[in-house]
């Protein structure tokens, strides 16, 4: 029953406080008047459930006594008389019940709202995060980190609050009223057992902790393999994979199934020993009040009252196993979620970082240097100058470092030298939506939305009406072919844009930049994954596309770029060559080198991988 996760060994190394103080804030927050009534109001329910929950018993005794004449100093409930007693019992049942369910119905909104804010704390947070912990985590696992998370936070809410803390106060309150009304000895043998199967509880849980943190690394391992594998569905079939796909994630539920036994048998010895010591103190207790009504010392009332209350904490105890279990699990779940919210953004703004204003767009790489790691040098020291209005294409062999300088323009990635400016504002003194609205992207390949083309073509400027929809679409030349499609713009592209031919896809990603009309675009490989005809229609939407802008294009093949205001060879991360087509043909260099390797038909593979 206790479950984990790969955080049980941070949950172990910092503490459940730390998850405990991160979850205070969403119940008791600062300027939210009607989140602490509602608190305090839900509380006030539990403590009227308690009251009306310790009294049935006492209804329940003086009734048995009226209807065996045997009550003893209980006048004042006698007279109410068998049936009275009777109704007044039922009363006070309704009553727990009644406060109980108010108390959910109370807190219910509180809980809600503090996972919304929860879920979306961490859901914003990760896309803040850098492109460099994106690509070194797998999507499946961490979708599962904040599901798991999520779960825990409303569990640790509804159940902490109104399980254990309940529970805790009653058995106090039955151990003062059996040490006052019949003798310590009970109180101590109630409170004997209790403590033996709490200690027996924490015991076996955290050693069954170290089986469920096993079974929950595989349960992320299976989901992981299996959202790998249906992402790649094109190339598991095109390799004849299938098989090959099912023994994997087979294999993975291999390691679960064998946790999840070793769960299961943990869990049956866990339950055996909690009924064993629970039915020893309760067999205990009821011994003794049957050997006091036999000595005339205690009514056949009493013996019921005692038979009352030990039920009424035996049946929570039972449950508090579970509670505790499912807690020390929500706990390593929560442990985990908020490890990827105390994750640093690696890129951040910089305190008092004003907004880009671009007057024309010049994007200049000034003695730029970059590696993704230190011993592996990309850049080495650039100096790249792209003037406000012109088209500068960056060429070179794999691994150069063309791409790169597209993610440092974005800033996915902090430049490790030099600057990167625009407008000579640096870019790392800028805030980051203001650099992202400036610029426009067009990847090699453009991803879509499982949604329709009116929403990924918008997805460019969320506002833009359908008019303005329309005519980017026409200037990217798709409006045509979508207005063929039986559902129009309402079509469903598919997972990942899949419903649509590569041209096609290109084409809405251009539509959507267009739509966002940026001063600067960035077209990274737009073309090289395309057939050569695709290449050509789409070339002359890009050559539309540019007009007016600061057009920075990174290129494979060199014939989509021979126009170029100025062209930029890398090699090794260093500018090798720039100039003018016609002019770098003529020096006979390196440029000269790929475009004859490439006119005649040679052309060997340089996708980018930098």
């Amino acid at each position: 029953m206790t479950h984990t996760d790969p955080g049980a060994a941070r949950t172990g190394r910092k503490g459940p406080m730390r998850t405990i103080r991160r979850i205070l804030p969403y119940l008791w927050p600062q300027g939210q008047g009607w989140v602490k009534r509602r608190v305090v109001a839900s509380l006030v329910a539990l403590v009227l459930a308690q009251m009306a929950s310790l009294v049935t018993p006492f209804f329940y005794k003086a009734a048995v006594d009226s209807l065996a004449h045997t009550g003893r100093g209980e006048a004042w409930l006698l007279t109410l008389g068998a049936v009275g007693l009777t109704v007044a019992y039922g009363v006070s049942r309704l009553f727990n019940t009644a406060f109980g369910e108010l108390r959910d119905a109370i807190f219910v909104r509180v809980g809600q709202r503090a996972l919304r804010r929860l879920a979306l704390e961490t859901f914003t947070h990760i896309h803040r995060l850098s492109m460099r912990y994106h690509i070194t985590r797998k999507t499946g696992g961490l979708s599962r980190v904040i599901e798991r998370g999520v779960k825990g936070v409303d569990f640790l809410l509804r159940f902490t609050l109104f399980s254990v803390g309940p529970l805790i106060l009653q058995l106090m309150i039955v151990l003062v009223i059996f040490a006052s009304i019949f003798t310590v000895w009970y109180a101590l043998v109630v409170a004997v057992s209790i403590t033996v199967y709490v200690l027996f509880t924490f015991r076996v849980t955290e050693w069954r902790v170290q089986i469920r943190r096993q079974m929950n690394e595989q349960d992320t391992d299976a989901n992981q393999k299996a959202i790998d594998s249906l992402l790649n569905f094109e190339t598991v079939k095109y390799f004849g994979a299938e098989s090959r796909e099912a023994m994997r994630y087979d294999g993975a539920m291999e390691g679960y199934e064998t946790a999840a036994v070793k769960t299961g048998q943990s869990l049956a010895f866990l339950n055996f020993g909690q009924t064993l010591i629970i039915t020893a103190g309760l067999v205990a207790v009821m011994v003794m009040a049957a050997i006091g009504v036999q000595e005339g010392r205690l009514s056949v009332g009493d013996f019921v009252m005692v038979n009352a209350y030990m039920m009424q904490i035996t049946q929570p105890l039972g449950f508090l196993g579970t509670v505790y279990r499912e807690i020390r699990q929500a706990l390593m779940d929560m442990s985990d979620m908020f490890d990827l919210l105390d994750q640093p953004a690696e890129i951040e703004n910089r305190p008092g970082a004003a907004e880009l204003s671009v007057t024309g767009g010049e994007v200049l790489l000034d003695h730029v240097s970059f590696g993704y790691e230190a011993a592996r040098p990309i850049l080495k020291d650039v100096t790249i100058r792209v003037p406000a209005g012109q088209t500068v294409a960056i060429v070179g062999p794999s691994g150069s470092g063309k791409s790169t300088i597209g993610r440092l323009l974005f800033r996915f990635y902090e430049v490790t030298g030099g600057r990167l400016t625009i407008d000579g504002q640096d870019v790392r003194d800028v805030t980051q939506d203001s650099l992202h609205a400036a610029i426009g992207v067009v990847p090699q390949d453009t991803v879509l939305f499982n949604d329709t083309v009116l929403y990924n073509i918008a997805y460019g400027r969320p506002n833009a009406t359908p008019s303005e929809v329309e005519a980017a679409a026409k200037a990217a030349k798709i409006h045509d072919f979508i207005m063929s499609l039986p559902e129009g713009y309402q079509t469903k592209v598919g997972e990942r844009g899949l419903k649509l031919s590569g041209g096609e896809k290109q084409r809405v990603g251009i539509a959507r930049t267009l739509l966002k009309n940026p001063p600067i675009l960035l077209l990274d490989e737009a073309t090289s994954a395309l057939d050569t005809q695709t290449e050509r229609d789409i070339q002359e939407s890009l050559k539309a596309m540019g007009k007016g802008r600061t057009v920075i294009t990174i290129a494979h093949r060199l014939s989509t770029i021979a126009d170029a205001d100025r062209i930029v060879v890398l090699e090794k991360g260093v500018v090798v060559e720039e100039g003018r087509h016609d002019d770098l043909l003529a020096r006979g260099g390196r440029y000269a080198a790929m475009w004859n390797r490439q006119s005649s038909g040679a052309d060997e593979d340089e996708e980018e991988a930098a």
